[in-house]
């Protein structure tokens, strides 16, 4: 069976359509019956295109032994991927056709104008990325409007900048109070986080409609948005080696402020504000800049929000949930005690949850021990499977979920300051890539339980619990629980064996 592949990413007046490729293509295959393969709205810088993998499935199966496509940037825009998808086609002994390019893939000198092609379009690519990013960078520095959620307090309005048409925050007197509230609340030295949230909970106040969280008011209190900069705004951020566009005599005490990733920050944009843009917005701002720059330096000084980090104080993190809202209970000691408690992090950053109860962690730790012993007592010791040989389907995997989790994670940077058309792109392919990731995860979760060591017996592992490290007993609650919920001393386990 001949099949016939047509991709279009954007649908443009100066583009080829789907139709006139599929065109092209059955004149190519010369009246033979065809199987077409449609991938609209999809970028060829990747593989991620649900009919482009049901076509390599069906190669696989036998189904297809050749493939034909309007121009080799329709398949693949990607050196990495194009030459994987060869080996595929030499795999399953599948002819390649491209009908404008004319490739014969069974020359060697074939072989060699497509891989110099395929550079060529790699380089278009990465041409346009480039031109997107600068175009991004200098409208940003003339006060556009680029895109993402409006923040909380705002509103958009339109404006007319240097000529073109763009938006800008107008303030919603309603949510503009609840900011100010947060602000003079956390510029009183003691006031935390958590006292903010329980009194917008006991003034039934919501952001839109969902529960506050610590994180958010941390990003209401960072934002620069919100000031109405002068002076001490310019003063305070050229101290934190932060890159002003805009004169010292134009901060008035009137606009706020947008603040963007810089080209060669390299810190978290959050608390490093080095090499990171600031340019005076078109907009009002809703606080005084004293009050502004007293809680900006708190949160500075402020520990409470620390980045992930890994698990060092309790062997069931990551497995033990909260039973009622399914957040994951965290061990924290206070000051001065010697007890250690487990809290569940939803009721802590959130106050939504009524929590599981009074729970100390060396009591659930020797709990769950003691279950753990009760329920292999069947087995007389834990061994692991000897030296396997390495999946390569497996590693595969796992290097195509990295490299999804490193472009979701650039994406989702670049998000809240996009201009609208860049905003609708990355949320399509942040939705693909979401979708990608829980394939992937899948896939990779099948595979590893193809694989996985498998608890037969019991060694001294659990008889001599007190010697092993930290990460060994980690290991050995991973392979023999799933997941471990608690609320009112109601402990329930789920096992893996």
């Amino acid at each position: 069976m001949t099949a016939i592949y047509a991709r279009q990413s954007v649908d443009r007046a100066d583009s080829i359509s789907i139709e006139s490729q599929i065109e092209f293509c059955k004149y190519e295959a010369r009246g033979e019956e065809c199987r077409i393969y449609i991938d609209r709205g999809f970028s060829g810088k990747d593989t991620n295109r649900p009919n482009f993998r049901v076509l390599m499935e069906d190669i696989k199966n036998g189904d297809v032994n050749r493939v034909i496509v309007y121009k080799l940037d329709r398949i693949s825009r990607s050196i990495l991927d194009f030459s994987s998808m060869m080996a595929e086609f030499d795999k399953y002994h599948v002819d390649f056709v491209s009908s404008t390019e004319k490739f014969d893939t069974s020359s060697p000198m074939g072989r060699a104008m497509l891989n110099i092609c395929i550079v060529f379009a790699q380089l278009e690519r990465e041409t346009i990325q480039k031109r997107v990013a600068d175009a991004y960078y200098a409208r940003s520095r003339r006060s556009f409007y680029m895109g993402g959620p409006v923040p909380y307090g705002f509103q958009l309005e339109p404006i007319t900048i240097d000529g073109k048409k763009t938006s800008k925050y107008a303030a919603r007197e309603d949510e503009a109070e609840v900011v100010r509230f947060i602000y003079e609340m956390y510029a009183k030295p003691d006031t935390s986080y958590g006292d903010i949230i329980s009194a917008l909970q006991q003034r039934g106040i919501t952001k839109r409609g969902k529960d506050w969280e610590r994180p958010r008011i941390a990003d209401i209190l960072r934002n620069p948005i919100y000031v109405r900069a002068d002076l001490d705004v310019y003063k305070f951020f050229e101290s934190q080696g932060a890159v002003i566009t805009n004169q010292p005599e134009d901060f008035i005490g009137t606009n706020g402020c947008y603040y963007y990733s810089g080209k060669d920050a390299q810190g978290r944009k959050t608390t490093d504000m080095n090499g990171n843009c600031i340019v005076l917005a078109p907009h009002e701002g809703i606080v005084n800049s004293e009050i502004w720059l007293s809680c900006r330096k708190k949160c500075l000084r402020s520990k409470q929000v620390q980045p992930p980090q890994k698990a060092k104080n309790t062997w069931l993190a990551g497995k033990i949930k909260c039973a009622r809202c399914g957040y994951a209970l965290v061990d924290k000691r206070y000051k001065g005690k010697e007890v250690r408690y487990l809290l569940c992090s939803h009721r802590m950053n959130a106050k939504a949850c009524d929590g599981a109860g009074s729970l100390h962690t060396d009591e659930i730790e020797q709990i769950i021990y003691d279950q753990m012993r009760q329920k292999l007592a069947e087995f007389s010791s834990l061994h692991k499977k000897k030296h396997e040989r390495v999946d390569p389907e497996l590693t595969a995997l796992q290097l195509e979920l990295t490299a999804c989790d490193k472009e979701m994670a650039s994406l989702l940077e670049r998000l809240p300051e996009a201009s609208d058309s860049l905003f609708k792109h990355i949320n399509r392919r942040v939705e693909e890539l979401d979708a990608l990731r829980a394939d992937l995860t899948c896939r990779i979760a099948e595979l590893t339980s193809r694989n996985k060591v498998q608890v037969s017996e019991i060694t001294s592992h659990l008889e001599n619990w007190e010697h092993l490290s930290f990460a060994d007993r980690r290991i050995v609650l991973d392979q023999l629980v799933n997941v471990i919920r608690i609320a009112d001393d109601k402990i329930t386990i789920e096992w893996r064996v």
